[in-house]
């Protein structure tokens, strides 16, 4: 049976993702942790993803994405991986990558330091290599850094995963799976002379098979609503609204207001049109919206005045006006409690998602479940 593990890491994205086969996927890696903080509440990552793999006796995974490179995606990356660029990052257990996902950002960008400029390292090194890579992007956006290194578009055209495609190397027929790329777009990945990693970054619907039914999930990255509007309008002029449907929805920017719309509200956030129809047309009421952030502020408290997410009017709107039944709104620092915050497990089953109520990994699931939809 498949199933998602969202980590409680504050404003930090881990997903893991089991395939019916028992491989794995990671959407992002960052140990936010500070693991000399006996009152700190996040979770141990590494720790938590080594037992996994050993239960599961694995030692790799079979892909790893990266949405893009701020810190709270990649943390702590180059000490839990096996990077095959330098032999500093390789040892006993240290799990391997079959496949890395990025996008051309992770490629192209300078300047960046510490444990992102390590993950580009190691990109960098694949990509030349023409293996173990998918660059999500127009080929020509990369066109200079592969003339550069004496590389050309058509020498790795099999390396690249542009918008509006079905990502190589799953099938709904034979891995009971398929990923469908929205972002980085062409009007994002022209040669604008300027990278914004947000703006850059992943986004894409993984649509999952099981009994001839669907479960689509929404992995939205950390892009604003401005982004959010161009992946619509772009997506249903080319007529494929399905591929917008969701019903699990990975909250971009950790439940950003700027992620719905220009102004945070008083109390509640109003979504830009193209927002409104994703969040309330192409979603399924039913569905679980998962906030990978810090607990949900209260109103007129310390953390509500903070400028950074996540936003206690942006929850309001997804509890309001996206969801049937506000329980299904899942911050992952406040499940089960914000004092005892735990891994959200969503299953799914030929019934769609359900939540595990368990907390042993799918023994036993709540009742509530989002119906999917009919294969064909």
């Amino acid at each position: 049976m498949t199933q998602l593990t969202f980590f409680p890491l504050g404003c930090g994205d881990t997903t893991l993702i089991q395939f019916r086969d028992e491989t794995r996927m990671l959407v992002d890696y960052a140990d936010m942790r500070c693991a000399t903080d006996n009152s700190d509440k996040r979770c141990d990552l590494p720790k938590l993803l080594k037992d996994d793999l050993k239960a599961a006796n694995l030692d790799s995974y079979r892909v790893v994405a990266f949405t893009h490179l701020d810190n709270d995606h990649c943390c702590g990356a180059p000490d839990y991986f096996w990077l095959e660029h330098a032999a500093k990052y390789q040892g006993e257990g240290r799990p391997k990558i079959e496949t890395m996902w990025v996008p051309a950002c992770a490629i192209t960008e300078d300047g960046l330091e510490d444990d992102a400029r390590i993950i580009r390292q190691e990109a960098r090194h694949r990509l030349k290599a023409g293996k173990g890579i998918k660059v999500f992007s127009r080929p020509e956006r990369l066109k200079a850094w592969l003339a550069a290194n004496d590389l050309t578009i058509e020498s790795r055209v099999d390396c690249f995963v542009d918008a509006g495609q079905v990502v190589p190397g799953f099938t709904l027929t034979e891995h009971h799976v398929e990923f469908f790329a929205h972002s980085p777009h062409a009007k994002r990945t022209d040669d604008r002379g300027v990278e914004d990693r947000n703006g850059d970054s992943m986004v894409f619907q993984a649509r999952f098979e099981e009994g001839d039914a669907f479960t689509d999930v929404l992995f939205a990255a950390d892009v604003d609503h401005k982004v959010l509007a161009e992946i619509v309008d772009i997506t249903r002029f080319h007529k494929r609204d399905e591929r917008l449907h969701w019903n699990v929805y990975h909250l971009p920017h950790h439940c950003s207001y700027l992620s719905i719309g220009p102004d945070k509200g008083e109390d509640k956030t109003k979504p830009v049109d193209q927002v409104k129809w994703l969040c309330e047309q192409a979603g399924e009421r039913e569905g679980y919206v998962i906030s990978p952030s810090k607990p949900i502020p209260t109103k007129g408290s310390d953390a509500d005045k903070d400028v950074q997410p996540p936003h206690r009017q942006a929850a309001e709107y997804y509890k309001a006006d996206v969801l049937a039944d506000r329980r299904h709104f899942l911050c992952t620092m406040e499940e089960p409690s914000h004092t005892n915050p735990q891994p959200i497990v969503l299953l799914i089953t030929r019934d769609g998602a359900v939540k595990d109520t368990s907390g042993s990994g799918g023994a036993r699931a709540a009742a509530s479940v989002v119906a999917p939809r009919a294969g064909s």
